[in-house]
C-alpha cells in the first residue's frame, strides 16, 4: 500500500486533510465519500523526508493510547470523541493522521475493528481481533485494557533482550575498529621504527613477524575483504528472503548454545501470552492459533503452531501436536493439557507466560554474565597478542645496546 494526502469537505463545507494508506487513488476517494466527505485534493507523498521505516508509530505510542483510549471508553465517552480527543494530543504527526482517517471511518459508518484494519502496519490482526471480540461482547473497555497490558509485556520482553545485545555488539565493533587501527597504521609505523634501528625483517621474533605479514594482508586485502563484507551481506540477505533460506536461519538460531534456549522461552512466553489473551477474550481457538502464528517471529515456530491448528481443526486436542513440534517444553505441554481437561485453558496459558517471562529474565541475565568475560577475554587476547609482538623486537633491541 502507498500513502496519500489527502483535502476533502464535510457537508458543512469544513476543509479536512488527512494521510490514508491505499491501493491507488481511486480507493482514497472511494474512502472519502464513504466517509460522506467529497474529495479535494488527493496526492500519493513522494517527499523522501515523509518515508517511514515500518509502521512509523512505536509500542510506547500504541500502549499510551489503549490504556486512555481504554479509559475513555470505560467513561462513557463516545467512540468518535475518543478518537477525536486522541489524535489532538497524540505528538506523533503519523499516528494522529492514523487516527483521524480512523475516526473519519468511524463516523462514515464503518466499526471500530474495521476501521482499524485499514492500518495493518499499525494495527495487527492481534489488535484488531481483539478489538473486534471486545465490540462483539460488549466488553471493549476490558478488551482495550487486557491488549494494553499485553502491549506492555512484549514490549518489556522485547527491551530485555534488545538490551542484552547492545553489550556485545557494542563490544564487537569496538574490537573491530581497534584492531582495524593497530593492523593498518600502527604495526606498519612499529616495522618501518625496527627497520630504522636496523632491526630488519628477518631479525623480527617470530611471534612479531607473524603479526607485521599479518598486517601486510591485511592492508592489501582491505578493499576485497570491504567489497566481500558487501557481498556477503547482500547475499544473505537474498537467501533471507526466500523460503528455505529464511528457515534455515531461524532453525540455526534456534540450536544456538546459549542464543537458542534464549529464544526458546522467550517463544514459549510470546505462544501462551498471545493465545492466552485471544482466548480470553473470545477469540475461537482456530483463529487465534492463527495469529499466534503470525506474531511467533520465526517461522519454524510458525510452521509449527499452524500444525497444531490443522491438527486441531481434525478434532485432537492441543497437547498432542504441540508435542508433535519438538519445539516447546514438555513441562508446557504437560501444563497445557491439564488446562484443556479442566477447562481452563486461557488461566493456564496466562500463567505458564508468567513463569517463563521471568525465566527469560533470569536466561536473558546468564546469557549476559557468559558473553561479557568471554568478549573481554577475546578483545584483550587480541590487544595483547599484538602489544607483546611490537614489544618483543624493543626488548631485543634494548638487549643488544647493553650488550655492546
Amino acid at each position: 500500500m502507498a500513502e496519500f494526502t489527502w483535502e476533502a469537505r464535510a457537508r458543512t463545507g469544513e476543509l479536512r486533510k488527512g494521510v490514508m494508506e491505499a491501493d491507488t487513488e481511486d480507493a482514497v476517494n472511494q474512502r472519502l465519500r464513504q466517509q460522506q466527505l467529497s474529495p479535494v485534493r488527493v496526492a500519493r507523498r513522494r517527499n523522501l523526508a515523509n518515508i517511514k521505516f515500518g509502521s512509523g508509530v512505536s509500542t510506547k505510542d500504541l500502549v499510551t493510547f489503549t490504556r486512555l483510549f481504554a479509559t475513555m471508553i470505560d467513561a462513557g465517552l463516545p467512540l468518535v470523541q475518543c478518537l477525536e480527543i486522541l489524535s489532538a494530543q497524540q505528538s506523533n504527526r503519523h499516528f494522529a493522521s492514523v487516527l483521524r482517517d480512523i475516526k473519519g471511518a468511524v463516523e462514515g459508518g464503518a466499526s471500530f475493528s474495521e476501521a482499524l484494519r485499514r492500518h495493518p502496519k499499525v494495527f495487527d490482526e492481534l489488535f484488531v481481533n481483539l478489538v473486534q471480540a471486545g465490540e462483539v461482547g460488549g466488553i471493549l473497555d476490558n478488551i482495550l485494557n487486557r491488549l494494553s497490558v499485553y502491549l506492555e509485556k512484549r514490549q518489556k520482553l522485547i527491551r530485555q533482550v534488545r538490551g542484552a545485545l547492545v553489550y556485545p555488539a557494542i563490544v564487537i565493533v569496538i574490537a573491530a575498529g581497534v584492531m582495524t587501527v593497530l593492523l593498518t597504521f600502527v604495526i606498519p609505523a612499529f616495522e618501518n621504527m625496527f627497520k630504522d634501528f636496523g632491526g630488519g625483517k628477518a631479525q623480527l621474533p617470530k611471534l612479531t613477524q607473524i603479526v607485521v605479514d599479518a598486517s601486510h594482508v591485511f592492508v592489501t586485502a582491505l578493499p576485497f575483504l570491504a567489497v566481500g563484507l558487501v557481498l556477503l551481506g547482500i547475499g544473505v540477505g537474498y537467501v533471507y528472503r526466500l523460503p528455505k533460506g529464511k528457515r534455515f536461519f531461524h532453525q540455526a538460531m534456534l540450536g544456538l548454545p546459549i542464543v537458542g534456549n534464549v529464544l526458546r522461552k522467550i517463544a514459549v512466553a510470546r505462544f501462551t501470552r498471545t493465545l492466552g489473551t485471544l482466548l480470553q477474550s473470545g477469540v475461537p481457538i482456530l483463529d487465534a492459533l492463527e495469529i499466534c502464528a503470525k506474531t511467533a517471529g520465526n517461522v519454524v515456530i510458525e510452521g509449527g503452531i499452524m500444525d497444531v491448528r490443522q491438527a486441531i481443526s481434525e478434532g485432537k486436542n492441543m497437547a498432542e501436536p504441540l508435542m508433535a513440534t519438538k519445539i516447546f517444553p514438555d513441562m508446557v505441554v504437560q501444563m497445557i493439557a491439564v488446562g484443556e481437561q479442566t477447562g481452563a485453558l486461557d488461566q493456564m496459558l496466562n500463567k505458564i507466560a508468567d513463569f517463563y517471562e521471568e525465566e527469560t529474565d533470569v536466561a536473558v541475565a546468564a546469557m549476559t554474565s557468559a558473553l561479557e568475560p568471554i568478549l573481554m577475554v577475546g578483545v584483550g587476547g587480541m590487544v595483547g597478542v599484538v602489544l607483546v609482538a611490537m614489544y618483543l623486537p624493543v626488548f631485543s633491541l634494548a638487549g643488544n645496546i647493553k650488550a655492546e
